[in-house]
């Protein structure tokens, strides 16, 4: 999940051509797409473990509760490290930034790859989620700073595509990959990408200074705007019923019988978050409160799906046809909902985002394989029930502020109707 604590906008990165005598900027898009590929790896290298789970338990010859703590531990990195890394790094320059954080993903997916012993391995998971940390303190502010001002939106929409790929192609490949070659090669091979983004990054991406002092977020005085806290709610809330499902999807579904079919399921979930995707960027400009509550209400008829009818094998392909499309579009609704909130003080109010979904993460992580030990995969749709009640309360109250009727146009002042 990405925060954008970068606020400078600075146009003259985007290239100038004439066209019928008028000039035109248009989207760098290598630097754009190279940007898509970290926000790619960073999102696979933290779910990657839910498709492998009994195969890692396995070899490092611990629970598949256990195992599921590698999700919760890279949350805990990034979480613990979102808001310090952003005010710590607020200064330096952003393509340095960047290569440092993405040379430490490849050192611990390499880490993660190679160990046979599970405190280390989560030793590596933890610089994971630190350089996960790191990365989000700039990559979205990055993407807008790359283009020019009326193209700043779709710039960032470039960038975090990496994230619905990482979902609908990443999780599923790098399952069907552990399943033929062994979890190992799975992260192997995100090493491999990495290094070669490093390459790309290195040789297409431009660099760009700073903040100055006076610029930086001021991130508790962010919490007194009306509308920042009730977006924050919902994403510690709705994270959290997403994760406890999502990080323990192959035991789940390993106690339905349906294990060797965990990499289908997440590809047919993903599909469906790309699907979702591409309908909240299309129509979030004027109902991002109506595909908020439309995705809260998806999840949760998934989740009731899986709840009762889970012996049903067709019907656990519909529930995650309806999970993805309701979960698919949730990172981009939550964050320009957040945005809007903030209004002046949008990035702080990003970055308590982003330490927020990495809490809950945390604590879908634990909590799920507290659920497994306890009283059962069967307890997760039920669990996810629960929770939503109150995002969809939420949701639904804060009329005003956080995810109001009619949505404020950046840089307009026009009004949409959501």
């Amino acid at each position: 999940m990405s925060t954008a604590p970068d606020t400078a906008a600075d146009s003259a990165a985007a290239p100038v051509t004439k066209s019928g005598g008028r000039e035109q900027q248009k989207l760098p898009l290598p630097a754009l797409l190279a940007l898509a590929t970290a926000v790619f790896i960073t999102c696979l290298t933290e779910t990657l473990p839910a498709g492998l789970l009994t195969a890692m338990s396995d070899d490092l010859r611990v629970s598949e509760s256990a195992t599921g703590q590698t999700v919760t531990i890279y949350a805990i990195g990034t979480a613990l490290t979102a808001i310090p890394l952003t005010a710590a790094t607020a200064g330096w320059r952003r393509k340095g930034l960047l290569l440092t954080a993405m040379a430490g993903f490849a050192l611990a997916n390499t880490v993660t790859a190679v160990s046979s012993v599970y405190e280390l391995t989560m030793v590596a998971r933890f610089v994971a989620g630190v350089a996960a940390g790191l990365a989000w303190a700039l990559l979205a502010g990055y993407a807008r700073r790359l283009a020019p001002v009326h193209l700043q939106g779709k710039a960032i929409a470039i960038a975090m595509a990496g994230i619905p790929v990482a979902l609908s192609i990443g999780v599923p490949a790098g399952t069907f990959l552990g399943d033929a070659l062994g979890w190992r090669v799975a992260f192997l091979s995100m090493t491999a990408l990495t290094v070669l983004l490093l390459l790309w990054i290195f040789t297409t991406v431009p660099d760009h200074p700073g903040q100055e002092r006076g610029e930086r977020p001021k991130m508790l005085r962010t919490l007194r705007i009306p509308g920042v806290t009730p977006v924050l709610f919902v994403t510690l809330v709705f994270v959290l019923a997403h994760t406890i499902l999502y990080a323990y999807i192959a035991a789940f579904l390993d106690d339905l019988g349906m294990g060797d079919s965990t990499g289908l399921v997440l590809l047919v979930f993903g599909a469906a978050s790309l699907a979702s995707i591409w309908i909240v960027g299309a129509q979030i400009q004027h109902r991002l409160r109506s595909l908020t509550l439309a995705g809260a209400l998806l999840v949760a008829v998934a989740a009731a799906l899986l709840a009762v009818l889970s012996d049903n094998t067709a019907l656990v392909y519909v529930a995650a046809v309806l999970w993805g499309l309701g979960w698919g579009g949730v990172p981009t609704l939550l964050q320009t909902a957040v945005g809007d909130a903030g209004g002046e003080s949008a990035d702080a109010a990003q970055a308590m985002l982003v330490t927020l979904w990495n809490v809950a993460m945390a604590g879908g992580g634990i909590i799920g394989g507290i659920l497994l030990d306890m009283a059962g995969s069967d307890s997760f749709p039920w669990t996810v029930l629960l929770l939503l009640l109150p995002v969809l309360a939420v949701v639904l109250s804060a009329r005003g502020a956080g995810f109001p009727a009619a949505r404020q146009v950046a840089r307009g002042g026009d009004t949409d109707p959501a």
